[in-house]
């Protein structure tokens, strides 16, 4: 059996990115980069599949880890799984994020306050154009 202190094993060393399959590919771009402050870091069509990726951030990806979008163009409407989660994204200032958020129509599926287990972190939730959830956090 190997071990995880084989000194033959190589292990992965950063995430690269996190997809999001999305029905609208421009609103979902205009949401991330417009209330989120990501850049779309670069955009591919693929005629041959009928598809576009379309990959976000806060920086260049091959230092930081990005959000993949993918609008397949035969698709509008996706089953949110069970199993996904959220994207969790850091931020300085939650109140005023979630006060600018809800200015601007973002719903807010949960208010900012402290988290339940931890209240060294606030929290606050919000959905996208597609409904995924986005968890807030700034860390006191």
């Amino acid at each position: 059996m190997t071990t995880i202190t084989d000194k033959k094993i190589v292990f992965p060393r950063r995430i690269l990115h996190t997809m999001l399959r999305v029905s609208d590919l421009k609103s979902s771009e205009n949401f991330y980069c417009q209330f989120l402050g990501m850049k779309v870091q670069r955009r591919k069509d693929y005629p041959e599949g009928e598809f576009t990726l379309s990959f976000l951030g806060y920086g260049a990806e091959f230092e930081n880890t990005v959000l993949e979008l993918t609008h397949n163009w035969h698709e509008s409407d996706y089953e949110k799984g069970r199993g996904y989660g959220h994207i969790a994204l850091a931020v300085d200032d939650i109140y005023q994020t979630c006060k600018f958020l809800g200015q601007n129509n973002v719903e807010i599926t949960r208010q900012p306050g402290p988290m339940k287990a931890d209240t060294s972190e606030i929290i606050a939730f919000i959905k996208d154009p597609d409904g995924y959830q986005i968890e807030l956090i700034e860390r006191t």
